[in-house]
């Protein structure tokens, strides 16, 4: 999941795959074919909307839902928010009841649960405009072929450099257009020695998100699924990255495993490279403003280390909008999100906070008024040259990530070897979509 980019995704909640579970296919059966006709009404119209976020994000969403209903005065919008953690298991419970809100700010972890259950509405049947949003960007909401999300924003996997820091101990930054994760590990190590100590290189390249493993299996050639919504990956790339992390604690340049853990809990503004305990770190690219903002220092994004031939880099959707099939409103439910998506004036209010906007247009117009951290996230996805999308995790995946970060933090604990826990993580995870269907 890229990620709400602001919001430290410190665990995936239990208790939303729990509630979710409890949808059945009876509490939604007919949905699709009941659904009300989207079809804008004159008349007074309140819709539900629903969203996670900080404080800033509240903020943000609050002055743009002033201006969708300042420009549509028979449409009031209820606003529900909560933090990442128990924003699921609200939905979930929503949900099974019949009463999830008209628009739902979804996730690309959740989509296809909510999608397989009957409970979001095909968008491609309402008045969104999608002409402005790359196809490729616009595929990652597609589940089975059809359109559930909306992309709002983008997001890149990067690597993040403390230029300060380097600049301070007398390291080179790399070119990052033809370095290998070798070169990654020797300049690493050249930080924590040149420190003496007072930093440590690196902190940990991958094994807390779906990005970084994505990233890797990528690397290797392969994906974490198929097309049939199974683990298509070959644990042995899972095990290369944790084999790789290995090496570099052993060598001193990467964090020990309690405090990558304890940096991971920290979240984006209070992680180790936030607090400057690291000069590298990984990181989706709008997450730099955040990143800046907490270190006071200049960070600079640098590609990932990529095999020849291998274009494993990829857009990632921060988030979607999804309308739901219980929807009495669709057509006022669609009109806000082709609102938040593709308006200028939404953009200028969002920014960046939801990632850089999916619509190029919008993007384009408000980017000189992005401070230089969001305009350098724009300039390092123009410079990246992507591959293939991937395809979205399908129905019980949602859980991914909670799994992955034990059997990364057990990894690094020495509590297990690397293709083990690599061969556990894609049967566990495997089981968890078998059990889902």
């Amino acid at each position: 999941m890229l990620l709400s980019m602001t919001v430290s995704k410190k665990s995936l909640i239990r208790f939303g795959a729990l509630a979710l579970a409890t949808i059945t296919a009876g509490s939604l059966a007919g949905c699709s074919a009941e659904s009300a006709p989207a079809e804008l009404s004159d008349g007074p119209v309140a819709i539900s909307f629903t969203f996670w976020g900080g404080d800033a994000r509240v903020q943000d969403t609050e002055e743009a839902i002033a201006a969708f209903e300042a420009a549509h005065d028979n449409i009031t919008v209820e606003v529900q928010s909560a933090d990442w953690t128990g924003y699921w298991d609200q939905l979930a419970t929503q949900t099974a009841a019949g009463e999830m809100p008209d628009l739902v700010q979804m996730s690309d972890l959740y989509v296809s649960s909510y999608a397989d259950r009957g409970a979001l509405r095909d968008l491609e049947e309402l008045d969104i405009d999608t002409a402005k949003i790359d196809p490729a960007v616009l595929d990652l909401g597609r589940v089975g072929g059809t359109l559930y999300g909306i992309t709002h924003g983008t997001g890149m996997y990067a690597l993040v450099a403390n230029v300060d820091l380097f600049e301070k101990y007398g390291v080179e930054l790399p070119d990052d257009d033809t370095w290998s994760w070798d070169d990654y590990a020797q300049i690493a190590q050249e930080l924590t020695e040149k420190s003496g100590g007072e930093i440590t290189g690196s902190d940990q390249t991958g094994g807390f998100d779906v990005h970084g493993l994505r990233y890797w299996i990528r690397s290797a050639g392969g994906e974490l699924f198929d097309e049939d919504g199974n683990v298509a990956m070959d644990p042995e790339a899972l095990a290369a990255m944790w084999q790789f992390e290995l090496d570099l604690q052993e060598s001193g340049g990467m964090l020990s495993a309690s405090a990558i853990t304890e940096s991971f809990n920290a979240g984006i503004s209070g992680n180790a490279l936030a607090s400057k305990q690291v000069a590298l770190g990984v990181a989706t690219d709008n997450q730099l403003t955040a990143l800046e903002e907490s270190t006071g220092s200049e960070l600079r994004l640098l590609k990932l280390p990529e095999p020849e031939g291998v274009k494993p880099a990829f857009f990632g959707p921060t988030m979607y909008w999804s309308v739901a099939s219980t929807s009495e409103h669709p057509a006022e439910a669609a009109l806000l999100a082709d609102f938040l998506a593709n308006s200028q004036e939404a953009g200028e209010i969002i920014q960046t906070e939801r990632g850089l906007p999916a619509n190029g247009d919008v993007r384009a117009a408000i980017s000189a008024e992005l401070p230089e951290a969001a305009q350098a996230a724009i300039e390092y996805e123009e410079s990246v040259e992507t591959g293939d999308a991937p395809l979205v995790a399908p129905n019980g995946a949602s859980t991914l990530e909670t799994i992955l970060q034990r059997y990364t933090q057990e990894v690094l604990a020495g509590q297990q070897a690397p293709l083990d826990a690599a061969e556990a993580f894609a049967a566990e995870l495997q089981s968890e979509i078998d059990n889902a269907r």
